[in-house]
Order: C-alpha cells, then structure tokens, then sequence
C-alpha cells in the first residue's frame, strides 16, 4: 500500500490558521479525498492534557526547556498512536502545527529575542528523536504582519493565551523566525493570509497541489 502523505499549517496567532485548516478540510471532504485530521499539541487523550498546560496563562513561569519537552512529549505520542499509523494505512493526514511551531517559538524566536544562538539545535534534536525523524511532505505557512494578526487572536472569553500575551515584538520575532526557516526549508510553501479567507484558501490549495498529489 502507498505511504500516506502528511500536510501540516503553521503560522503565528491571528494569521487565519483555523479558518483555513476548516476550508481545508471542507475541500476534501467535497471532493471525496479520505484524511485524518488531527493537531498538536493534543490529538490524543495524553497530549490533550499536556496542551491545558502549555496554555495555561497560570504557567507563565515555565522554563524553556520545560516547554519544548512538553511540546516534544504530546509529538511523541501524537507521532506513534495517530499520524504514522494513518500514513502506513495510505492516508491523507492534515495536523495542525508540528516541530517548526516548537523551532520557532522555542527556538528561533526566542535566540532572536534574547539575542543568543543555538537552542534551533537543541530543539531539532529532541524532537528528532521524540517523532522518529517524522518530517511533512508540505507545510502550509500563514503570513500576515503581526500588528494585523494579535488584533485576530484573542480566546473565546476575549483573553489572550499564555502564548499571545507574550506581545508585539516577541510575535514579530515568530514572523520573521518563519520565513528565515521558509527559506531553508523548500517543503515549506508561504502563503499570503491577508485579504478575504476565499482568496487566502485558493491560495493555500495552489500551494498544496503544487506540492503533493491529493486524490480520492
């Protein structure tokens, strides 16, 4: 049986990520193509509970290292019980976010921020061995201008997450972090999230095709 193929959206908060993984998977569904569709961190009982952590505004003195094993650790059980299972049984998997989120924000911008090097290494390696080297065969970065996107992301109840209430400089750091690693990376396509999510999901489909090949 063919291996399946695995597609991953990223993006930092406010860039339309959720709307456009819904008419993603909107778009399979009306064309029949079969998927999985799963996040992280979470898609499983296990990282689901590490995802209330990471979250939690209540846990804003969390290391960096305790937050990239937490992330690796949701990964490693998402990697084992859900994605790789589905690709040996052929199928389409579409998740939300994978190891970029955690070499950006855990890595790259925070090297940026607190001007050092070397935790993109660092975070390479644990989740290397956390995934089994599990690495997508195209990922969907979102981008938009960070000023326009935090005036996106907010929660239900209208208060920012652990993660968004870190502020603007931190998520222009995330922005420029993605598109450095965009650039290195030719798996990774960028896809312009300003203007109308119509015109942002052509977009992204024109991306995906160009890519992969997605049939029924």
């Amino acid at each position: 049986m063919p291996r399946g193929s695995f597609i991953t959206f990223e993006g930092g908060d406010g860039t339309g990520k959720s709307t456009q993984l819904a008419l993603f998977l909107e778009y399979l569904q009306t064309h029949e193509i079969a998927h999985i569709f799963t996040r992280e961190p979470g898609g499983t009982g296990i990282g689901e509970r590490i995802r209330q952590i990471l979250l939690d505004p209540a846990c804003a003195e969390m290391e960096d290292m305790t937050e990239a094993l937490l992330y690796a650790a949701a990964r490693a059980q998402l990697a084992r019980e859900i994605i790789r299972p589905a690709m040996d049984a052929g199928k389409l998997v579409v998740c939300d976010r994978w190891v970029d989120s955690s070499i950006v924000y855990q890595g790259l911008a925070k090297d940026l921020m607190h001007g050092r090097g070397g935790s993109e290494e660092a975070v390479r390696a644990v989740n290397a061995y956390a995934t089994d080297g599990l690495i997508p065969d195209v990922t969907i970065l979102l981008d938009l201008d960070p000023a326009e996107a935090l005036g996106r992301a907010r929660s239900a109840d209208g208060r920012p997450d652990r993660i968004e209430a870190k502020g603007i400089s931190y998520h222009r750091a995330v922005r420029e972090s993605y598109l450095s690693l965009a650039e290195r990376e030719a798996r990774v396509r960028v896809v312009d999230a300003a203007g109308p999510p119509e015109a942002v999901h052509a977009r992204v489909i024109d991306a995906v095709q160009q890519a992969v090949e997605i049939t029924k």
